[in-house]
């Protein structure tokens, strides 16, 4: 009989958490004896629609990954027996058993702003170690940038007002929701309704009620009394299962210890207008209104632009998906390679997919206020001018680097936000921030390219 499985990963798993290509590759370079290092670059390589910045997000999985990952013998075995690898020597499989990351990365730390073509994680280790952890790094940096990014776009809306994940539930699996509750707060969120994801990471977790304990009771009054009693010191109440004014009125029956009150239906703006003059007029004038309900940057934007007399934004399905730009498209490209003592640059050519060789470095420059100006992409030890933003994390295959909390997150993210210009953060037509390569490297390129071209296009 077949026993339902969870599917959720371990530390047992992590090793076979990638694509059959990256360890048909691993076994191709150790029948060739290619140990040499090779170095790759993670970027994303054009922006999302309505997106001018990225927040970076997902270094701290994926350094856990790099000091955890495995092949247990199970997982060998599996592979071991998988049609491709009939013709695998045994030295192979013995090489995954013995697996252990080696390498040095580094990266744009989280919570800073990043653009197109920059790299935002750099990893240099034998080419096997670099190949075969592509696809885990790609899923973690791509989904959790594209959240927090997301989500730095709905807190901007919010104007200051608290701004709470509700999304676990339309999240991409409960996995993605812990993922998404983590990125969302480094966006900028206020707290996540997640209980597993606030209990692992220490943020605040944040709830009210659904409409099925409302419905549970006889009324509505007695719904809001019972659940008072419970919650003498932490009621808020959802006021719409019905009629949200007349709820509004049964709410403020509670007194001066209701905290809060959410609509999630109609039409918010009038809504949060009659609503709060009904709490005002019995005195309630500490109470939030909260708001929720297929909310997103735009929805929230317009809402303040009408007057709506909103405290507080529950936001779920449309932050948590990333809806309107739900794929985030970063890359992971072999950049230089060495072999016989040198470095050889390493490019593809390809039409509308041309990549840079050699190992890069971003160089920002900011005016006297700190403002972002202007990103310069060079080469690593290029001598430019400006702030350095990849920094070593890991040497050796051991951490370098100090993990800030994700508080400490929050605010480089929030510190980047306020230096990033007006025109680039703008939620609709925002100019492009000028991001240009360097002289450097643009020969490099054109070395490199001529160099590939002679070889592989005769």
């Amino acid at each position: 009989m077949n026993r339902p499985k969870s599917l959720f990963l371990t530390e047992e798993s992590l090793g076979i958490v990638t694509d059959l290509y990256q360890l048909t590759m691993a076994a191709g370079y150790f029948d060739q004896k290619m140990q040499d290092v090779a170095t790759f670059e993670l970027f994303v390589r054009h922006l999302p629609k309505n997106r001018s910045y990225l927040i970076t997000a997902g270094l701290e999985e994926v350094l856990h990954y790099l000091t955890h990952i495995k092949f247990s013998t199970e997982a060998v075995k599996f592979i071991r027996e998988l049609p491709a690898f009939n013709n695998v020597s045994n030295g192979f499989f013995e090489y995954l058993k013995n697996f252990t990351f080696s390498g040095t990365v580094y990266a744009i730390p989280e919570g800073n702003i990043a653009f197109a073509d920059e790299p935002l994680i750099r990893v240099s280790a034998p080419i096997i170690e670099t190949q075969i952890i592509e696809t885990y790094l790609l899923s973690t940096i791509n989904f959790q940038t594209s959240i927090a990014t997301k989500a730095s776009r709905v807190v901007y809306a919010a104007k200051s007002r608290e701004v709470i994940d509700f999304g676990t539930r339309r999240a991409h699996g409960p996995q993605a929701g812990v993922l998404a509750a983590r990125a969302s707060f480094i966006g900028g969120c206020n707290g996540t309704s997640n209980v597993f994801a606030a209990y692992e990471l220490g943020i605040p977790a944040v709830g009210t009620i659904a409409h099925s304990w409302v419905m549970a009771f006889e009324n509505e009054q007695d719904s809001f009394y019972k659940f008072h009693e419970v919650f003498p010191d932490d009621t808020t109440l959802l006021i719409d299962t019905y009629d949200t004014l007349v709820g509004a009125k049964h709410a403020a029956m509670i007194g001066k210890k209701l905290k809060g009150v959410r609509i999630d239906s109609g039409d918010l703006t009038k809504l949060s207008k009659d609503v709060r003059k009904i709490l005002d007029t019995e005195g309630l004038q500490h109470v939030k209104i909260v708001a929720s309900g297929d909310l997103n940057e735009d929805r929230i934007d317009d809402l303040l632009r009408k007057g709506a007399l909103i405290d507080s934004f529950g936001v779920g399905t449309e932050m948590v998906t990333s809806k309107d730009a739900p794929a985030l498209g970063g890359i992971y490209k072999l950049v230089e390679q060495e072999y016989d003592g040198k470095s050889i640059p390493r490019m593809k050519f390809s039409e509308d997919k041309l990549t840079y060789p050699c190992k890069k470095q971003v160089y920002r420059t900011v005016d006297r206020e700190g403002n972002f100006m202007e990103d310069v992409i060079g080469l690593e030890g290029e001598k430019i001018g400006g702030i350095p933003l990849l920094i070593p994390v890991m040497k050796e295959g051991k951490i370098c680097y100090t993990l800030p909390t994700i508080y400490e997150i929050q605010r480089t993210a929030s510190d980047n936000l306020a230096h990033l210009p007006e025109p680039f953060r703008r939620l609709k037509d925002a100019q492009a921030y000028p991001v240009i390569k360097s002289q450097g490297l643009e020969a490099k390129r054109q070395e490199a390219e001529r160099v590939l071209r002679s070889i592989n296009m005769t």
